[in-house]
């Protein structure tokens, strides 16, 4: 048994402990948390540390499978620009594709992640996760353009889903994105995932998204076309809030992720639905399309928001801790009390886990960690804050 101290505790259940202290068993499960109104008696055992605890990172969305390709796509070239490469480099040995996810995995335990959404269109990372020290969620991801593949898609995730299930890693089956799955196709999957608990889409990640789906034109239309990703025939939805509402799944979480483009109108339609989040991936979107999310705007729409970090092809790293200095950065009046918020609890909420994970309140194991560094006057990040794991 542990007891643990220091200067603020974020339980995410109530405003931030002033030196309260914290009882976990040997096993992380926390027995007790004690608010001693900012007074901490010296005469009192407890392992006190510098800076704040906070329960353990959820990462909302990855690409594990990627890890190999870091460095290896030109930043700024636009969202479709970036695919294009993506699918030009992303094949590589399966040693290769193996080594760099295994090490991205450790490296994403160090920065403080303990449980993660999971983007899937191999098997390759399976056998890394079913040994990880984190806890994965698969989301095996369907996309196929060509309204004449969608039954072999479906066919072929449903291969997939069943080595997740051999190999005892929970998934979910989840669409690529609006623009790259037809109408026929949503279809499919809509039937397949009716008992979702948990589903994601990549959504309005660049500003042609619309004008592809509605009009089948526009800068993407124009990239994929060149690429040869565009069927002769294209059945889509009506608009990108249609295909939401209309065509995915209403069981479970819905996960939109980056919604760097996302408007006002579109995101107080798509709430409605009611279990939505909205993930905020900033690292990659400026590497991607050099634009940050409206976090702001998404804010003060009541959204529920949660973090992700992409991929290392997209990104430097992944590191929930960068994403949440990136997001201060360019929104100072988020406050770090927010932002932790969306980067643990409403994690958990949204991958169906705040039993475990997400908050420091007794019974649950949601890891604990301490921000070193931050500015404990002002409770902001400083260039010189890092994680570090206590639990």
């Amino acid at each position: 048994m542990r007891r643990l101290s220091a200067h603020f505790i974020f339980t995410n259940n109530g405003p931030p402990l002033r030196m309260g202290i914290i009882t976990a068993g040997d096993d992380g499960t926390i027995i007790n948390v004690e608010d001693t109104g900012g007074s901490l008696k010296e005469s009192e055992p407890v392992e006190f540390y510098n800076g704040i605890v906070i329960p353990g990172f959820v990462n909302c969305h990855c690409h594990l499978e990627l890890s190999h390709l870091k460095g290896k796509i030109a930043r700024r070239t636009g969202l479709g620009g970036f695919l294009a490469e993506l699918q030009q480099i992303r094949k590589s040995s399966p040693e290769k594709i193996i080594s760099a996810a295994s090490e991205a995995d450790r490296a994403m335990y160090d920065e403080g992640i303990v449980l993660c959404a999971d983007i899937c269109n191999n098997s390759l990372t399976f056998s890394i996760k079913k040994n990880s020290k984190i806890s994965y969620i698969n989301l095996l991801e369907v996309f196929a353009t060509d309204p004449g593949q969608a039954e072999t898609r479906i066919n072929e995730v449903v291969k997939l889903s069943e080595e997740s299930e051999r190999q005892q890693l929970p998934f979910n089956i989840v669409p690529h994105t609006v623009y790259a799955v037809s109408l026929p196709l949503f279809r499919l999957i809509k039937e397949r995932t009716a008992e979702n608990r948990v589903t994601s889409i990549h959504f309005m990640e660049t500003e042609g998204e619309e004008a592809f789906v509605k009009e089948h034109s526009g800068p993407l239309m124009e990239t994929f076309r060149k690429a040869g990703f565009v069927a002769d025939k294209l059945l889509t939805p009506g608009n990108c809030v249609s295909a939401i509402l209309d065509e995915v799944t209403p069981s479970g979480s819905l996960i939109l992720v980056h919604n760097t483009f996302a408007e006002r109108a579109m995101v107080n339609s798509i709430n409605q639905r009611g279990n939505v989040y909205w993930c905020l991936c900033p690292n990659a979107n400026l590497y991607i399309e050099n634009r940050m999310p409206p976090a702001t705007m998404l804010a003060g729409e009541g959204c529920d928001i949660v973090t992700g970090t992409d991929s290392l092809a997209s990104n430097g790293s992944l590191s929930i801790l960068s994403e949440l200095m990136t997001i201060q950065e360019h929104f100072p009046s988020i406050s770090l009390t927010d932002m932790i918020s969306w980067a643990t609890i409403n994690g958990a909420r949204a991958l169906r886990q705040e039993d475990t994970y997400g908050k420091i309140e007794p019974g649950k194991k949601p890891g604990l960690l301490l921000l070193d560094g931050v500015d404990l006057i002002n409770l902001k990040l400083s260039p010189e804050t890092v994680v570090t794991r206590i639990i």
